[in-house]
């Protein structure tokens, strides 16, 4: 075999002994991880006996496993669940100043595999059976969460997992935690405060007389099919277009959304029509409505500040399906969603495929 390490000058002839025995003092540590989610888009965690940090479900691969055999292994051990595993988030190289390991540990780096579980239903969370020892006890949390229960890496990971998967784009390669490619969810810190949580009913059409709109919130297309989100640019924190009805909006909601579209986010629409409203009873003495529009995007000027809350939003494309992904909207979301798709079809638009959310610049390209 000829082949050379990385201090020998090439062409340097290595003996197939001498080759293994190089690559076994370079050996590293293999492990696997799995990320879990329930259908509100919290994230599984295990408390478990011998650290004082949670973890993702997973651990180290035996001799010969492969990293997708080992993760649905440890599923098995560590949940009672037998899964497929056949989606991987993010592979992670883990250096020993990266992991903090203890010297007498002799950590020689890592390689960490990040899978997919999936989205978990009730049914499948009822039928988890933990161990006697190791876990002792799981919380679905918030993504928001996890820098607080999770180590600094492990946390790094986890996040950088969960926008793989809301991307879509297949696994993305870390170090330590940190993608070497950031994404636009990278580059905004998506998740790391807890999204906004609307846990209300959805009823499509008008709010009943009487019942005051509180807020009005646009769903804007692309031609491509993909809508108009907005994001903080320091937490990642989302919204959509739209704001709170102003006395010269007279009650129109499609006022307040033209209003508010053009002053946060320099958009002009179309056409915005009613979808319906969520029936909002916690925030005020009496009942209100938070109403949901949809228009066609006409064009999107250059970014300014809000003139509302003072930030400056990254303006960002983004399927409908992942625009839900980025808030805890709770069992009514599917049914606006419904309503969303329902308009797209009637404006004739195609039904957008996952991909990376793009960042509309101040060229205020759509397409």
């Amino acid at each position: 075999m000829t082949t050379t390490r990385p201090e020998e000058s090439p062409g340097t002839a290595m003996t197939d002994e001498d080759y293994g025995t190089y690559r076994a003092s370079a050996a590293l540590w293999v492990g696997t991880s799995v990320l879990i989610t329930d259908q509100q888009g919290r994230v599984l965690v295990q408390h478990v006996d011998y650290r004082d940090t949670c973890l993702l479900p997973g651990g180290a691969l035996g001799k010969g496993e492969s990293p997708a055999r080992g993760a649905a292994r440890e599923l098995h051990a560590e949940l009672g669940v037998t899964t497929v595993i056949e989606r991987g988030l993010a592979v992670d190289w883990v250096s020993a100043h990266g992991a903090n390991a203890p010297t007498p540990m002799r950590f020689p780096g890592e390689i960490l595999h990040v899978f997919d579980g999936g989205t978990w239903d009730t049914e499948q969370i009822a039928a988890i059976n933990l161990p006697e020892k190791e876990i002792t006890a799981i919380d679905f949390v918030e993504p928001g969460d996890l820098p607080n229960l999770l180590s600094p890496g492990d946390a790094r990971r986890a996040l950088a997992a969960l926008r793989a998967r809301v991307n879509g784009a297949g696994a993305v390669v870390l170090e330590d935690g940190r993608p070497l490619a950031p994404t636009l969810l990278d580059q905004v810190n998506a998740f790391s405060r807890h999204r906004a949580t609307h846990h209300w009913p959805w009823h499509d059409g008008p709010a009943p007389t009487g019942i005051p709109a509180r807020q009005c919130w646009g769903w804007l297309f692309a031609p491509d099919g993909r809508v108009l989100v907005l994001l903080d640019p320091t937490n990642g924190a989302a919204c959509l277009p739209g704001g709170t009805p102003e006395p010269q909006d007279q009650g129109d909601p499609v006022a307040t959304l033209t209003r508010e579209a053009a002053e946060e986010a320099a958009a002009l629409t179309s056409g915005p029509v009613l979808l319906g409203h969520l029936s909002d009873q916690e925030h005020s003495s009496r009942p209100c409505a938070r109403v949901r529009m949809a228009a066609a995007l006409t064009s999107v000027g250059p970014s300014r500040p809000d003139p509302a809350t003072g930030p400056t939003y990254v303006r960002a494309l983004a399927t409908p399906e992942q625009v839900l992904e980025l808030f805890n909207w709770g069992p009514s979301a599917a049914d606006q969603l419904s309503a969303v798709h329902r308009e797209r079809a009637r404006l004739r638009l195609p039904r957008a495929p996952r991909q990376p959310l793009t960042l509309i610049t101040d060229s205020g390209n759509i397409t």
